[in-house]
């Protein structure tokens, strides 16, 4: 058995106390009720999968129970939430995504016997947030050759569509502990999904997760997954700044703009580092997926300067960025990340970012076909690895 050894959650109790509103409650957890109303059928899927966690978490007595009790019970909201895929036939994530948001109030607000001061609530959310994004789940148990972390994210933009969901978090859901193959190459794929926010970015979430990866060579291929445009885009030139307009899940907004993007935080100094790095997954051979979306190597980046495709990445030397490859929000930032802690760390594991066709609200049958369209990426991914 070989397990992806963890850092610390990187996410910052500062951070999430000042995303709350002054009843407790963040941005996110304020749209739930909406949610349950526009909703009807997550809202039941909701109920079913947050039932059992509510009544192991409100007997806690203590902080360290709680604790204890937060992580069990984000464990089991992701297994079963990874689970249901297969038994409703139903490519959802939004009832994963809204049933920690759920519980986390609950952690936030309930009257606990015991008391616990914000720092100790904020520890359990941690502990329950960790455990439901699949962190906590990293391991290796089967013997196959290969080994694939792919990264999800969660639905966003829900003040435009409450209803959207996102395909990234499907897919994770869909791969997550699952074996797949081609020629004879087995390979066992892990998955995590992240949070739209960028204050966790900021608190090298990222970085907290991959670095062991790179260090302890723990897998064969990274891959991060968002959605994107019209078709799947396998993103050649991440840049290093921000300069999206859109908001995050907290509607906190990048900071930055076309002409002046802004440099992403890590562990409260700028990031480090090249304003464009390259993937080193095998592009060519990833092509090659059969189904309803061309794959297209995407060069296109946006300089202070001017937009083009560079050939190649000695074309960007001396430039600053404004849009990489996958754009100035945080699919272009986890890749960038990505590559660049691995490129810091002399790793050699190839990693890069798949942005998929865009997807309006929830539409299951095209979310399958996405999902089984980035399968077959990977499986012939798998003899160049």
């Amino acid at each position: 058995m070989k397990a992806i050894i963890a850092y610390p959650s990187c996410i910052s109790l500062l951070l999430l106390a000042l995303a709350a509103n002054a009843d407790g409650s963040t941005v996110e957890e304020r749209r739930i009720d909406q949610a349950r109303q526009a909703m009807p059928d997550v809202a039941a899927r909701m109920q079913s999968l947050t039932a059992d966690g509510v009544s192991l978490l409100q007997v806690a007595e203590s902080p360290d129970a709680l604790s204890d009790m937060a992580h069990l019970v984000g464990t089991r909201l992701w297994r079963n939430a990874r689970e249901n895929l297969p038994n409703t036939n139903i490519p959802d994530d939004r009832g994963l995504y809204w049933s920690r948001l759920l519980l986390t109030r609950f952690l936030r607000s309930h009257d606990f016997t015991f008391g616990p001061d914000d720092s100790q609530r904020l520890a359990a959310i941690e502990k329950l947030e960790e455990a439901s994004r699949g962190r906590s789940d990293l391991v290796y148990q089967h013997n196959t050759e290969k080994r694939i972390l792919l990264t999800g994210f969660d639905p966003f933009l829900l003040d435009r569509n409450i209803e959207q969901s996102n395909p990234s978090g499907v897919i994770a859901l869909r791969l997550d502990d699952r074996t797949i193959a081609d020629n004879g190459i087995t390979a066992r794929v892990n998955t995590v999904i992240f949070p739209v926010r960028y204050g966790d970015f900021d608190a090298g979430e990222v970085e907290s997760l991959l670095a062991p990866v790179y260090a302890l060579d723990q897998v064969d291929m990274v891959v991060t997954v968002s959605m994107g445009r019209d078709q799947f885009d396998l993103e050649r030139f991440p840049g290093r700044r921000r300069s999206a307009e859109a908001p995050g899940n907290l509607n906190v907004y990048s900071g930055g703009f076309a002409d002046n993007p802004m440099v992403p935080l890590l562990y409260n100094a700028p990031l480090d580092g090249p304003e464009f790095v390259e993937i080193s997954l095998p592009v060519a051979a990833m092509q090659g997926a059969s189904g309803d979306y061309k794959i297209r190597d995407r060069r296109w980046v946006t300089t202070l300067e001017k937009a083009f495709e560079p050939g190649s990445l000695s074309q960007l030397r001396g430039a600053i960025a404004v849009q990489g490859g996958g754009g100035g929000y945080l699919s272009n930032e986890i890749s960038y990340r990505s590559i660049r802690l691995r490129n810091l760390m002399g790793s050699t594991i190839p990693t890069g970012h798949i942005h998929t066709p865009r997807i309006s609200s929830f539409d299951p049958e095209t979310i399958d076909r996405i999902a089984a369209q980035v399968e077959e990426m990977l499986k012939l991914a798998l003899p160049a690895i």
